[in-house]
């Protein structure tokens, strides 16, 4: 509800904004239609002055002067209410500039006040500790890798790796030798080695049996 009434508030603050400022450029136009009328009219009692002056009426050349001359102060008028209902439009939305301004910065500040407080210190910490830390690993690999081994550094490498594939191939299991064969059926058919030995052990039971 406090959120509602905030935004209402709000609304009502933008449209007082714009009703004034709608007002006084109404009121601007007005301005400009009477400094155009008094222009034209101005111009207008000019050319009958002189008509009349060519006519041999002076007095009443005269008298277009002297309301042309009316129309002059009219005119200067004119122009400085003008030129106040300008600075007065111009402060006003300036202001309201200056609110939205303000109201954006404070917006952005809380989201990162809220972005700093979900943000565990140690844990930044530790993130740029990890950083710098690979960061010098890759910066000695690279100085490593950028001329500072000699020959004598890559043979020792190679022969390590060899030493390294060799005790590799120690550990590993021998592979069996002997072929195993499967019948049609399927059925794993003996090898050689392996029909000596079932030999020789029934030759070692027939004896036993017979005594």
């Amino acid at each position: 509800m406090g959120n509602l009434f905030g935004k209402s508030k709000h609304a009502s603050r933008v449209m007082d904004h714009d009703r004034a400022v709608l007002e006084l450029k109404g009121h601007r136009d007005k301005l400009w239609n009477l400094q155009k009328r008094v222009e034209k009219s101005m111009e207008r009692d000019k050319n009958v002055a002189r008509r009349l002056m060519q006519e041999g009426k002076r007095d009443k050349a005269k008298l277009m002067l002297r309301k042309k001359r009316f129309d002059e102060q009219m005119l200067a008028k004119y122009e400085a209410q003008l030129e106040n209902l300008h600075s007065v439009i111009s402060s006003i939305e300036w202001t309201h500039i200056q609110s939205q301004v303000l109201k954006d910065l404070e917006t952005g500040k809380s989201t990162l006040q809220r972005i700093n407080e979900s943000i565990n210190l140690n844990d930044v910490e530790k993130i740029l500790d990890e950083t710098r830390e690979a960061a010098d690993f890759q910066r000695q690999i690279s100085d490593l890798l950028g001329g500072s081994m000699t020959s004598e550094d890559d043979r020792a490498v190679e022969e390590e790796f060899a030493q390294m594939f060799e005790d590799e191939e120690l550990e590993l299991p021998a592979a069996p030798t002997d072929e195993i064969a499967f019948g049609e059926s399927g059925d794993r058919i003996p090898t050689e080695k392996a029909r000596k030995a079932d030999t020789g052990g029934r030759r070692e039971r027939q004896p036993a049996l017979a005594s």
